[in-house]
């Protein structure tokens, strides 16, 4: 769900604040970089993302666009989730909206949260994906071997995935695809659309 984005990723908080959550997402990235031996300009070079950029994540001193996590978990062969992720000791966990991070792009227009505990080691992840009215949010290819798995909730959405034709789904429509190329989501309706998205990651994470 690698989200083409150019504004800051916006995290809009139910308990963390958005210094608490920048913070923590660079001791994960931090973490999950040394554990894989990395340094900042071999990470850069292989996700694509400044060496800067990089250095200002880990220190929490910038708040990356939702691509650039998508890039980075990518590099370091991770779950996106990875990154903002806040370790539960817990084998039951309740998940309660007004707890929930909820991730927004395309000036609010796309947002997405996460409906699973964040975790260092998960092959899937399960999300409610809310679009504004008319908008498409555009996708860029995920790591090799993403399969996405998504249903409608609510109002008619076009999904595009790379040079297959393009489906409308309806309310209680699904549709699974290879989403390791660049593919997109419109709402075709003058309400907010939801779904509910299943990212499966075929290969073993490793922490």
């Amino acid at each position: 769900m690698a989200l083409e984005s150019i504004e800051p990723l916006h995290v809009i908080p139910r308990v963390e604040s958005i210094d608490e959550i920048s913070a923590l997402t660079g001791q994960n990235l931090r973490r999950l970089r040394t554990r894989r031996g990395y340094s900042l300009d071999r990470l850069a070079k292989i996700s694509g993302v400044s060496r800067a950029m990089l250095g200002q994540v880990e220190t929490g001193k910038s708040s990356p666009t939702i691509s650039i996590l998508w890039k980075i978990a990518a590099a370091l062969d991770v779950p996106c989730g990875s990154l903002i992720a806040q370790p539960h000791d817990t084998s039951l966990q309740v998940l309660t909206h007004a707890k929930a991070k909820v991730l927004s792009a395309s000036e609010g227009k796309f947002q997405t949260r996460a409906l699973f505990p964040y975790e260092s080691e998960r092959k899937v992840e399960f999300y409610e994906l809310r679009i504004a009215p008319y908008h498409t949010e555009i996708a860029e290819a995920h790591h090799h071997g993403t399969i996405e798995n998504l249903v409608v909730s609510r109002g008619t959405v076009e999904i595009v995935a790379g040079k297959h034709p393009p489906q409308i789904l309806g309310e209680g429509d699904a549709v699974i695809f290879d989403a390791d190329v660049a593919h997109s989501y419109r709402n075709m309706t003058s309400s907010e659309a939801v779904l509910y998205l299943v990212s499966t990651y075929v290969e073993e994470v490793r922490g």
